[in-house]
């Protein structure tokens, strides 16, 4: 009879030290200390119903006790079907292969999810801190790494080179928790049973609309270039996986859906002129609300986007007409915008009747590579030309522009300030440009050639700066434009 209930005190003592998964709560059992009202009796119950998590024989759940990191293991490895039938040896001493947490977490350690103490042990009976949580479910979801370099965080008691203060400020920034309170953490406090619930239940939540991109997918090791600064800003976040020693380089991308819409993104190996290998890869994203959750797709494509040619402007425009550099007439009025920015990506529209001519910039729109020619139309009858290139580059989605203004003579004035005497122009100065200087004054005009650039020597004797004067001349098909400009080489 002794032997009986010896037996039967031991089978009710293994009960009570099991995980919190398990198979003794039934998937309709409501606990008796967790009701409804409790903000993590939503995540308990959808978890038990899943036998992820299970409660007591008692019918309770015990919400406010702690787990230990052995039980999180088994959780865990259980919530993201980590294979757990072959697993490697992990080398912990206080984990022996009887442990019956042994197979979660040499599979967790194996995939470098967990990690033991510094004395080879990994205290699987120890209670599991909120901060080593954070960690392990940043590894075991795999959630983007965001860069926390400038981010000040919201709670005092993360301090930056605490070792766990990256993951803490990801899952805050997922929304997977926002801590004890809205300035603490409390990292180094253990975690408890309805807390691990809600949070486990929250990070599959976070994780579920994120696409993860993966260099392998396109048989490279990694990523060289990837389009992070997309024109629709707001609508996703490109997170990169893993730096390598190039900071521009990574083996996986996290697509993190913000906001409904349709944006842009590519990615790259690197840039080569090779075209019998693909070595780039662009698409749509589309991102649309489903069943209240946001949902992200890729739509491969080749497009190529409308691109905007900057032009600045100093008075009021009129209209802009647009041919082709052969002579072909494309538009006698474009539709432009006028703008504040000359950042292609933001545009401040103004007022398109504004007589004031407050903005600093036009935009024209660019829907094909080609040269082309603008002829802007100003308020009061001037015309200026300008040469526009737009040159398709295959990982982006917008054309390289190239936009030169018609100015084929220019003048500077250096004043009364040098008694510069007489100006040396170098040899074949004169193929580029035309120079020119008004009697008596240091006013010097240019006439433009063709492309190239030279420095005139202006030696001030009375100085020991040496005064020089540069020209430079570009050309874009028939648009040829001039600058000359005063520059000043120092000696020490």
């Amino acid at each position: 009879m002794k032997k009986k209930l010896l037996i039967l005190f031991c089978a009710l003592l293994l009960v009570y030290s099991l995980p919190l998964s398990g198979t003794f709560a039934a998937s309709t059992e409501r606990f008796s200390d967790v009701p409804s009202s409790k903000h993590f009796a939503e995540a308990v119950y959808d978890l038990a119903e899943r036998n992820i998590i299970g409660g007591y024989p008692d019918g309770t759940f015990k919400p406010g006790n702690s787990i230990t990191r052995g039980q999180a293991a088994a959780i865990i490895a259980k919530m993201i079907k980590l294979d757990t039938s072959k697993v490697k040896d992990p080398g912990f001493k206080d984990v022996p292969k009887a442990n019956g947490y042994y197979k979660a977490i040499a599979a967790m350690a194996e995939k470098s999810i967990i990690s033991g103490y510094g004395d080879g042990r990994f205290g699987p009976n120890d209670p599991i801190t909120r901060a080593q949580m954070a960690s392990i479910l940043v590894k075991a979801f795999d959630l983007p790494r965001y860069d926390f370099t400038s981010y000040k965080s919201p709670f005092e008691d993360v301090k930056r080179g605490a070792g766990h203060d990256p993951n803490i400020l990801i899952i805050y920034r997922l929304g997977i928790t926002t801590g004890m309170s809205t300035d603490r953490f409390s990292p180094n406090e253990s975690i408890t049973r309805g807390q691990a619930a809600k949070m486990l239940k929250a990070t599959e939540e976070a994780k579920s609309p994120i696409v993860t991109l993966r260099a392998s997918d396109y048989q490279w090791e990694e990523f060289k270039m990837y389009d992070s600064n997309h024109e629709d800003y707001g609508l996703f976040n490109a997170v990169v996986g893993r730096d390598t020693a190039n900071s521009y380089t990574a083996d996986k991308i996290h697509l993190v859906p913000l906001q409904e819409g349709t944006g842009t993104f590519s990615v790259a190996l690197v840039y080569t002129g090779n075209p019998d290998k693909k070595y780039y890869q662009k698409y749509y994203v589309h991102i649309k609300e489903v069943d209240g959750e946001l949902k992200l797709t890729l739509e491969e494509t080749d497009d190529f986007l409308t691109t905007p040619a900057i032009i600045s402007v100093k008075k009021q425009v009129q209209n802009v007409s647009l041919s082709t550099m052969d002579g072909k007439k494309l538009s006698d009025n474009v539709d432009f915008r006028k703008c504040l920015s000359t950042n292609r990506s933001v545009c401040r529209d103004t007022d398109q009747t504004d007589t004031e001519g407050k903005y600093n910039n036009i935009r024209i729109p660019i829907d094909k590579p080609g040269q082309y020619i603008a002829t802007v139309h100003f308020a009061g009858g001037e015309e200026v030309r300008y040469g526009i290139e737009a040159v398709s580059s295959a990982p982006n989605f917008y054309y390289n522009l190239q936009v030169l203004e018609e100015k084929p003579t220019a003048s500077v004035d250096l004043g009364a300030t040098y008694n510069i005497g007489k100006h040396i122009l170098p040899k074949d100065a004169e193929q580029i440009a035309t120079v020119t200087r008004d009697a008596g004054t240091n006013l010097f005009h240019a006439v433009a050639k063709k492309t190239g650039s030279f420095d005139i020597k202006l030696p001030d004797h009375k100085k020991t700066d040496l005064i020089n004067i540069g020209v430079r001349v570009q050309e874009l098909g028939p648009i040829i434009h001039v600058e000359i400009y005063e520059s000043i080489d120092t000696y020490m």
